[in-house]
């Protein structure tokens, strides 16, 4: 794999790398968003998974370790365990049927509630701790199937968490556990036995920790209403990428 990395490419994927960190350093999610598709160019997708799944660990390490906190732990209770569950009930669904029209259900889902947040046609909506069910049974189920699980935390969390610094860290929690899930399947089935894979991850480990940093930055300098619009944007652009991945 790194045979055929030339300067140019790393270049490319060392800025691909800190874009994408910006945004999970504002948001707590969405690194793949950018990530993945400028990847896919230079590295086996077999290898980007396992590869974001490191740098996502570490990023979600490096920022509990600063705000930690500030992290909304009730709601943390409530979600991780749906999340486990709604993960084992993706799973089953994985092995026993074709998942596809979930993908296009959820990015549907995703760019209408967007789009209806952008429109300002109603205040911002506040969720009831009950909310968590569906929120964490169907984050759960969608990171087993397709790793994409993020932004429907999101949602729920930005529906009840006031303070900016207190959704993108709770968000960057969750998101941290979650991974460390996948981390820990990945090394069991032996992915990280590869040399290669880790050395990888050390030439990109500064292009996120700098777009961590950037990303915390200006989450400090905004206004809720503008961190909402950013997140809104970021649901908006997640939820048409599903819908593409399905249509390609």
């Amino acid at each position: 794999m790194l045979e055929t990395l030339t300067l140019t490419h790393y270049l490319v994927l060392g800025v691909t790398l800190l874009v994408a960190y910006v945004i999970f350093g504002i948001a707590g999610f969405g690194s793949a968003l950018v990530a993945s598709p400028v990847m896919a160019l230079y590295i086996p997708l077999a290898d980007i998974v396992p590869l974001l799944a490191l740098l996502d660990l570490c990023a979600a390490v490096v920022n509990v370790s600063r705000d930690g906190r500030n992290a909304q732990w009730p709601e943390l209770k409530r979600l991780i365990p749906l999340m486990v569950m709604g993960s084992l009930i993706g799973a089953a669904i994985l092995l026993r049927a074709r998942p596809d029209i979930l993908l296009l259900a959820l990015g549907l889902f995703v760019v209408f509630y967007a789009l209806y947040s952008l429109s300002g046609l109603k205040p911002q909506r506040t969720f009831s701790p009950k909310a968590a069910v569906p929120f964490g049974l169907v984050g759960g189920v969608f990171s087993a199937l397709f790793g994409s699980g993020g932004f429907i935390y999101a949602i729920y969390l930005g529906g009840r968490i006031e303070k900016k610094d207190a959704f993108r860290i709770t968000q960057t929690t969750l998101i941290g556990l979650s991974t460390l899930t996948r981390v820990v399947i990945f090394a069991l089935a032996g992915v990280y036995l590869d040399a290669n894979l880790w050395l990888l991850a050390l030439i990109l480990l500064p292009g996120m920790l700098l777009g961590i940093t950037l990303g915390r930055h200006l989450t400090l300098r905004m206004s809720r209403e503008q961190f909402l619009k950013l997140i809104n944007l970021i649901l908006l652009a997640s939820g048409s990428m599903l819908i593409l991945r399905y249509l390609s």
